[in-house]
């Protein structure tokens, strides 16, 4: 079953910061190379030793530079550093959206929600027409999925906190799109996926469940 088709592919250079647009991407057991290779970790505070994330700080998906991200933790008084490794993820080394699940959001509030408020590595645009409906996050969960000559096992639904409720672009957040997500959705959006094959993904690769 054809899923969709590859709409766009990003790299997120610092945990919690903007992303980068690419057109093709190796994808490595361990990930996407550079994908959250960084991430800012609180030197004070509630959140001493641990990661200064995006729930933290509402503005931290503007910036792309890690000076810039320095310096705006130290206009909120909170002394961070970056810190460089292999990766900092979450859950697992890709995530998967799919446009189709967007749709019962879109409905509720009232306008195209913005996929990159989800920051996923692979947004998927699903198949028109077709009789086969997307399935849903938690029914993917152990399938086998296949993207460019990448294969994937898909982990688990991705559960969403504050940080999807911040405009892409700095405008007003929107706190319904949480609230929506709890209520009806089990806080899902997306999925979490390990990698079973390596391979190369690019813009226009359909994504296919096995």
């Amino acid at each position: 079953m054809v899923i969709g088709t590859l709409e766009a592919v990003r790299r997120y250079p610092i945990k919690s910061l903007r992303g980068v647009a690419l057109d093709c991407v190796k994808v490595e057991s361990s990930g996407i190379p550079g994908d959250r290779s960084g991430a800012l970790f609180a030197l004070q505070g509630t959140r001493e030793g641990n990661t200064y994330r995006g729930k933290e700080h509402d503005r931290l998906h503007l910036l792309q530079d890690a000076a810039a991200a320095l310096a705006s933790a130290k206009e909120r008084n909170v002394t961070v550093e970056v810190r460089r490794g292999e990766h900092f993820f979450d859950v697992a080394p890709i995530s998967i959206l799919v446009d189709d699940w967007l749709r019962e959001l879109d409905a509720h509030v009232g306008y195209h929600v913005e996929w990159e408020r989800f920051r996923p590595n692979f947004f998927v645009r699903a198949c028109e027409g077709s009789s086969d409906p997307v399935p849903l996050e938690q029914a993917l969960v152990d399938a086998r999925l296949q993207v460019g000559t990448a294969r994937l096992r898909v982990r688990s639904p991705i559960e969403r906190c504050v940080t999807v409720t911040y405009h892409p672009l700095g405008e007003t957040s929107d706190p319904r799109i949480l609230r929506f997500l709890a209520a009806q959705r089990n806080a899902w959006m997306g999925i979490y996926c390990d990698v079973l094959e390596p391979g190369i993904a690019s813009v226009g690769d359909p994504l296919i469940l096995s």
